[in-house]
């Protein structure tokens, strides 16, 4: 009987032996490279999401800060600032301005009289600054004795009220009056009086109602 070459069993049996690859990795069907395609695809939505957030935020703040600050309305209550506000004009207010600087004469001011929180607002315009003395006499205002060179257009004073005589303010007041005097209750008036620092609101800036009237003040 004739032996088998255990040498030649292992070549014909390698002749039919197949190597097995390795499977590429994959996630529910799908390559590693079609994985990282998705990856990247949502990396850039993400971005883009995040993108619009950032700016509808951003725009959201500067809207809620300018309202905050410069959008205010405030009614004009009677004519006393004829003409450069009327009964009813609605006005907005800058209230960051006087954070940075101080008020200055013939400034429109907003404020509440004595600071009466109960009190409507009042738009007066500043004429007497802290420190200073405020006279009226025969119908002028007189500051530190000088007379007060006014380039707005006013009526003539026929009630001094309580400032019958040389009036010092503190330093912390102003003495405010209406353009239209024959008919403006302002620093004239016990019940105003001068205005503190502290009762000031902000500045007078833009009227936005009615359409007519609608503009810088001025």
């Amino acid at each position: 009987m004739r032996k088998r070459r255990p040498y030649a069993n292992r070549r014909k049996k390698n002749k039919y032996h197949r190597v097995k690859r390795r499977k590429k990795f994959s996630f529910r069907g799908m390559s590693l490279e079609k994985l990282r395609q998705k990856f990247n695809m949502y990396k850039a939505h993400l971005k883009l999401v995040g993108s619009w957030t950032f700016r509808v935020l951003t725009v959201c703040f500067l809207a809620f800060v300018f309202v905050w600050y410069f959008g205010q309305g405030v009614s004009a209550v009677g004519d006393s600032m004829k003409p450069v506000l009327s009964n009813g004009d609605v006005v907005l207010v800058n209230r960051i301005k006087y954070n940075a600087t101080t008020p200055k004469r013939g400034d429109i001011i907003v404020f509440k009289p004595k600071g009466n929180e109960n009190a409507h607002y009042y738009i007066k315009r500043i004429v007497g600054l802290p420190g200073e003395t405020v006279e009226i006499i025969e119908s002028s205002v007189y500051i530190n004795g000088k007379k007060l060179e006014e380039d707005y257009k006013t009526t003539k004073i026929d009630d001094v009220g309580v400032v019958f005589e040389e009036m010092k303010l503190a330093s912390d007041e102003y003495f405010v009056l209406g353009d239209d005097r024959e008919n403006s209750e302002d620093s004239r008036n016990a019940d105003v009086g001068n205005v503190k620092r502290s009762y000031i609101y902000g500045e007078a800036w833009f009227v936005v109602s009615p359409k007519k009237h609608l503009g810088f003040v001025r």
